[in-house]
């Protein structure tokens, strides 16, 4: 992978010490000789490397050492030599040893009597100089390095176009080092040595001691030129004009919506992390204030990276994570010479939502509240079209040509119109599914407004379907259409009307107090209500509130009748329910550790591209732009959006 390699080293001037010297050496050095590979290094070279690696240990992590280790040759060992000194020249100006070899090394590529260049062309070296005779402020020596096969091919091969890269960042630089344009003052000379051809800049603030650089000033200075350098590159990866990244990003977001589908419908069973979570819960009780990762004490933390960490062991998220991580590696590898090593998910940073989804989990426990796990429920769920006797001919057919995916979309788009003609003239079944396309798409463009508008038409002539969809509308989080207390009053119609689905939300709703009055007794009625008609989430929540005899009063066997009802309908909570009787943890533990998982499917899918704070917004924002002009081309709205975001959770409607 390509990479660039930046070093920031400095000369401390003053008080005898002048970066003079090293101003001359790299402006008059031209390249060194080519020699066959084959030839192995002098005796000298062996004997100065030894001595440079023990008074420079860094300079075992520079690429060139690690090209003469591999191939111990004279080549490499002269490339090596070269750039040790060049990084390490503050203390070899000390050295007469050192001194004397840099004095009779051949010299650099030249752009006229020397090669130094800076924000002018037909720079005087010895003007140059001069500046820095008296100078008594630290003068920074990047060293910028490519290898060969890198610069030969982005065309940094040659001092022009290192010293055009330079003077379009010079103020990006001079930002990085703290140092204001005005007061910023370079040189800098191209070496086209070896394996790892590179650039020398020297940098200093005309007012000494005001130049400041850290290694977060490093790393801006190595972002900035870095996209510049791959900005071609980058895009490649991100627009997919490189077949085997494209062909490779396609397969890891595969396999991450399949892994993240897989969390999102799984049952967890952890019984570490049960007993983990119920213990988390317990400590909270003691904790004050803010309840939220960065507040807690650290015994707290410890344990909630604990919980992560055990969660990562499961086979799904495991394997979730990977992935993700050879995703992200497309893009950091551009930005960093060293090795990546994948940390545990508790300490990747792009993942700090999970722990935040611990303690919320924890919380729930703590708190005894009641949960609701049928928040995957289709939205059609209970709205169907009745198919009776009363349903016209006209209609039947439409239907059929609408929903026949083998005919040509301008067929299916004429069927459609035909069944608006319909609805237009009354028909409630066509009313009603033309409020389904509205909402449902896709051979409409999303619109709930319209969706609204062809619900009530057929609620109001008293379609029971109608009126639920109608209700589950109104209770929706888009602000077009949100109204709680229409809402309810329109599933408290379709109730009545013999709806039991809407029986269902209704005792949901009252039974969690957010958008009405909260009302046991009438929450209990509308769920019996439902459970009895045969709705299987009504069952499964029926026999869990007797269970755990917090909302109701507690019934084991009771509880057993309708969670056995459930399941035997195919709810896979209430035939774990019946499988867990004998669990050491409260179910209540267990449903958390499970909410968990679905917790960070979302997160995940909320990350399955290549996060950076490395210069990728510009890239980021232009594929979103993109998006959206198609999504405008498909028929959505300017503000149309989708499932909103809070904190790794959707919120959809249900």
């Amino acid at each position: 992978m390509a990479r660039l390699i930046v070093k920031s080293p400095y000369i401390k001037c003053g008080g005898g010490n002048s970066a003079g010297g090293y101003m001359r050496y790299i402006a008059t050095r031209e390249r060194v000789e080519l020699i066959q590979n084959d030839r192995p290094p002098t005796r000298k070279q062996e004997q100065l490397i030894a001595k440079l690696v023990k008074d420079f240990p860094d300079a075992k992590e520079m690429g060139e050492y690690g090209d003469y280790q591999e191939h111990p040759t004279k080549a490499n060992a002269s490339a090596f030599i070269s750039q040790a000194l060049e990084e390490n020249w503050s203390d070899v100006q000390k050295s007469d040893g050192y001194m004397k070899y840099i004095a009779t090394r051949p010299r650099a590529e030249r752009l006229g009597s020397h090669g130094l260049f800076g924000d002018k062309d037909g720079v005087e070296l010895d003007k140059a100089m001069a500046e820095l005779e008296s100078y008594t402020g630290n003068v920074w020596t990047h060293i910028i390095s490519l290898k060969r096969e890198d610069a030969e091919r982005l065309g940094y091969d040659n001092a022009r176009a290192w010293r055009n890269l330079l003077r379009a960042h010079r103020n990006d630089i001079a930002a990085a080092m703290n140092i204001p344009p005005q007061d910023f003052r370079w040189y800098a000379a191209f070496h086209d040595e070896g394996d790892h051809p590179h650039v020398h800049m020297m940098a200093w603030s005309v007012k000494p001691g005001q130049a400041y650089l850290s290694q977060d000033g490093i790393r801006q200075i190595k972002s900035k030129l870095t996209n510049d350098i791959f900005q071609q590159e980058m895009l490649h990866l991100y627009e997919q004009k490189t077949v085997s990244r494209d062909q490779l990003v396609r397969e890891v977001r595969q396999a991450m919506r399949e892994l993240v589908q897989q969390m999102r419908t799984r049952i967890c069973d952890h019984p570490e992390a049960e007993r983990l979570m119920q213990e988390l819960a317990l400590q909270l009780e003691t904790v004050k204030g803010k309840k939220s990762y960065g507040y807690l004490p650290k015994k707290q933390k410890a344990l909630v990276d604990e919980i992560v960490d055990q969660m990562e062991q499961l086979p799904t998220v495991a394997e979730c994570y990977e992935q993700w991580w050879q995703l992200q590696g497309q893009v950091e590898d551009f930005y960093s010479e060293k090795e990546r090593h994948r940390p545990p998910l508790s300490r990747q940073k792009e993942f700090r939502q999970i722990k935040n989804a611990v303690i919320q989990e924890a919380e729930t426990i703590r708190l005894g509240k009641i949960t609701f796990e049928d928040e995957t429920l289709d939205l059609r769920q209970g709205d169907e079209v009745d198919n009776g006797k009363d349903v016209s001919w006209d209609f039947r057919t439409l239907r059929m040509d609408v929903q026949d995916e083998y005919s040509s979309l301008a067929e299916r788009d004429d069927a459609v119109e035909s069944m608006r003609e319909l609805a237009e003239n009354g028909d409630i079944h066509a009313q009603y599914f033309m409020g389904e396309l509205y909402r449902d798409g896709p051979l409409l463009p999303p619109d709930w407004v319209m969706a609204r508008y062809w619900f009530d038409k057929a609620a109001k002539q008293g379609y029971v379907a109608a009126q639920y969809a109608l209700g589950k509308l109104y209770l929706s989080d888009d602000a077009s259409v949100h109204d709680p207390e229409l809402g309810i009053q329109w599933l408290e119609y379709a109730a009545y009307n013999g709806n039991h689905d809407a029986s269902y939300r209704l005792g949901k709703e009252y039974l969690k107090g957010e958008v009405v009055r909260k009302d046991t007794r009438k929450a209990m009625d509308h769920i019996y209500t439902s459970a009895q008609a045969g709705n299987p989430h009504a069952q499964y929540l029926l026999g869990k509130l007797l269970l755990q005899g917090k909302v109701i009063d507690q019934d084991k066997e009771e509880s057993i009748q309708w969670l056995t009802r459930a399941a035997e309908q195919g709810h896979s909570y209430a035939r774990c329910f019946l499988e867990r009787q004998s669990a050491s943890t409260a179910p209540e533990v267990f449903l958390a550790v499970t909410r968990l998982l679905h917790h960070m499917a979302n997160i995940f899918q909320n990350n399955s591209l290549p996060q950076s704070g490395t210069g990728l917004t510009h890239i980021d924002r232009k594929r979103r732009q993109e998006l959206r002009e198609k999504r405008l081309v498909h028929g959505h709205k300017e503000d149309d959006h989708e499932e909103q975001q809070y904190g790794g959770w959707n919120m959809t409607m249900h």
